[in-house]
């Protein structure tokens, strides 16, 4: 068969993986008794963060996340909510990334980010199971052993032990972004899945501070197979502390790049009736990719933006 003729096979066989995986991803959360729910993809405002590009609608954006629309279903009362949605990122395109892509983010009132790593475990463990992959997968040449629990790492220990400062007494933004990419998450280990706990408190603009410890916040991100998979929360539920990060992350974006972002003010009114939460966002391209041993997010995509 020519090599374009094996690329469609495999992407067909991609593609059959893919389904099933959404189908086995809502069959886990109806099981555990989570409403799907389905949130605007148009919206008049994003949450600000100045390494996301909206990509802009008739003077509204494409939503680079559901996150705000399902917290403020959280906080009219809904307790446990989930959903696959499109998601649009300007610029981003790459071996891991297309511009428009599907995020699974689920959130559970009482519950904080160690909840989201469990579920995310949980997750894993039942996809594999169904799909009769057992808890020893093989990943770009590579075994990974996700047996629970997945070791937990800290961010600032580990900072410390690899490149030798610390992030969170002394934060800089540029030095964390360039060190986490070149240096931290290249020496994860491939045969285990890693979770990176508690991060530097302005790396996590929508999420808790640890208490007794100001300078954490409570985020914690899923790294398998060289993968970033998945970035969770316990959720912030302070709206003057939420007000005051959005406008220093909007001036930011302002000064730096010249873009005028909104602030999110329906959003910013629900935050304060939010019960104690956990929330996590999962993209989906790349748990495929895991679970295909795909190299690519073009390997398990029917259409990117450079064939549509």
């Amino acid at each position: 068969m020519p090599a374009e003729g094996e690329r469609l096979a495999q992407l067909k066989n991609n593609l059959k993986r893919r389904a099933q995986v959404y189908d086995l991803a809502r069959e886990f959360f109806r099981g555990r008794g989570f409403l799907e729910v389905e949130t605007p993809v148009r919206v008049p405002a994003i949450a600000p963060e100045i390494n996301i590009v909206p990509v802009e609608s008739e003077g509204w954006y494409l939503t680079t996340s559901p996150e705000l629309h399902m917290k403020r279903l959280l906080a009219a009362g809904y307790s446990q909510i989930f959903q696959i949605s499109h998601c649009f990122r300007k610029g981003e395109r790459g071996r891991l990334h297309n511009p428009e892509f599907s995020l699974l983010e689920w959130y559970r009132s009482q519950a904080n980010y160690m909840d989201m790593m469990s579920d995310t475990e949980q997750l894993l463990t039942m996809l594999t199971r169904k799909l009769r992959m057992g808890s020893i997968i093989h990943y770009q040449g590579h075994e990974i052993d996700l047996r629970l629990p997945w070791p937990r790492l800290d961010v600032r220990q580990a900072f410390l032990k690899t490149v030798g400062w610390d992030p969170v007494e002394y934060y800089d933004a540029r030095r964390f972004d360039n060190d986490m990419a070149t240096e931290i998450l290249p020496g994860l280990p491939f045969e285990r899945p890693a979770v990176l706990m508690d991060y530097p408190a302005p790396a996590a603009s929508l999420a808790r501070l640890k208490p007794g410890n100001p300078l954490v916040a409570e985020r914690a991100e899923v790294f398998i197979g060289g993968l970033e998979l998945a970035n969770a929360y316990s959720e912030l539920t302070d709206r003057a502390e939420q007000t005051r990060r959005f406008a220093a992350e909007i001036e930011q974006i302002e000064r730096e790049q010249g873009r005028k972002i909104p602030m999110p003010e329906s959003f910013i009114e629900a935050v304060g009736n939010m019960p104690e939460s956990g929330g996590i966002a999962l993209g989906m391209e790349r748990l495929v990719m895991l679970l295909c041993d795909a190299a690519s997010i073009d390997e398990v995509t029917a259409f990117t933006v450079d064939n549509i």
